[in-house]
């Protein structure tokens, strides 16, 4: 079980900075793939925005890199727990701003699903 939640935790890891660097160098189309509807067309300002967007989710990432080498599985878990709540507020955000149903659970949700299963797993193989 402690080896599935380090595989799981290090796919979220790369997932998360690959998506943070998105919101870095291709800020429009990670924009528009996040599912929020009647997105802002792209310019200066929205950049600007996107790209502090894009630092926090490559320093999340770098954040579950650092817990995975910590060697404490329970708090790299519980880390986990706390942020599946940025998956779920992804989802809700998208719902709440009339984005796409089947974006916002297949996507937002499931991630979070995922991360909570991971950080499940973390904490339970821990004792």
């Amino acid at each position: 079980m402690l080896h599935i939640g380090y595989v799981l935790s290090g796919l979220i890891a790369a997932g998360i900075l690959f998506l943070g660097s998105r919101f870095w160098w291709s800020p429009a189309a990670a924009s528009a793939e996040f599912g929020i509807a009647h997105s802002p067309p792209p310019s200066t300002g929205l950049t600007a925005w996107l790209s502090v967007k894009g630092t926090r989710d490559i320093a999340a990432g770098l954040f579950v890199v650092l817990l995975m080498t910590n060697g404490s599985p329970r708090l790299l878990g519980e880390f986990m727990l706390v942020a599946s709540l940025i998956a779920f507020g992804d989802m809700a955000t998208v719902l709440r701003s009339g984005g796409s149903k089947g974006l916002a659970l297949g996507m937002h949700g499931f991630t979070g699903i995922v991360i909570v299963a991971t950080g499940a797993c973390l904490i339970f193989g821990a004792k």
